[in-house]
């Protein structure tokens, strides 16, 4: 599923998911706060993969990793499994990196991605092993790698920050996009762990680097008008975070669900 990719399956695992807890969570202490999600991703409602994240805050700092694998159909074709990490400091009404990470395997290919941010701006990025770059590929300058959000954190809204906000500019490692949410109001919603009201926002994607251009599935994604995510508040943490996720594709809707929110 390419985990963060610009091309349609990665942008919605990477982007949209955040991903899945890597192992073993650091003991938390009394003043540290942790939350845990669980999804399940499907096409055309089949199963195609699962995803767990656990979330930890202590004051300013948050920490967050997790993991993800194919499940059902999608492991006739090819295996897919994937582990991410993601930590900073929560500031100005939003989660702001410091580090990030992910490697992921489809089959016998895998990749490592890296990533340290500034103040919002990207420092480094290295991804292993390297992307051949086609003569159509779109580069990612200076200025597209400042004032962005990782794809984990920008997903994560403190309590009291606007739920919807106008643009998410999101920096992956390899692709510089947009995503524009706007408010749909809301929609009841239960699962394990959560029943209430949920925060409805319509998405464009926008891309802008970092992509081969004129790519099917990223024209795809950049037209769509009718996706849709769903958040949720997590009153230990503090936070909303996505709970459902709906992106119509050429094969078939996928869909992101939340099977477990907190505990």
């Amino acid at each position: 599923m390419g985990v963060v990719q610009m091309n349609g399956r990665g942008w919605i695992a990477g982007a949209v998911m955040s991903l899945a807890l890597a192992g073993s969570a650091t003991p938390l202490s009394s003043a540290e706060i942790e939350h845990r999600t669980d999804y399940s991703i499907r096409l055309s409602g089949l199963p195609v993969a699962t995803a767990t994240f656990r979330s930890a805050f202590r004051g300013d700092r948050y920490t967050i990793s997790g993991s993800m694998q194919s499940a059902g159909l999608a492991d006739i074709f090819s295996s897919i499994k994937g582990t991410t990490s993601v930590s900073g400091v929560v500031s100005r009404g939003r989660l702001h990196a410091t580090n990030y990470s992910v490697n992921y395997k489809s089959g016998k290919r895998g990749r490592a991605i890296d990533v340290t941010f500034r103040n919002g701006n990207v420092i480094t990025a290295s991804m292993v092993p390297p992307r051949r770059k086609p003569k159509n590929w779109v580069p990612v300058s200076n200025a597209d790698m400042r004032a962005v959000l990782d794809p984990i954190s920008g997903l994560i809204i403190p309590e009291g920050s606007r739920i919807c906000p106008k643009t998410l500019p999101i920096f992956d490692g390899e692709s510089r996009m947009d995503l524009k949410l706007t408010s749909k109001g809301t929609k009841p919603y239960s699962t394990k762990g959560f029943e209430g009201e949920v925060v409805v926002c319509g998405i464009r994607f926008v891309p802008k680097s970092g992509y081969r251009k004129g790519r099917d599935d990223v024209e795809y994604l950049r037209k769509l008008s009718t996706m849709e995510i769903w958040f949720a508040k997590a009153d230990g943490a503090k936070v909303y975070a996505p709970v459902y996720v709906q992106i119509p594709t050429k094969l078939g809707p996928v869909t992101v669900s939340a099977t477990r929110f907190g505990g």
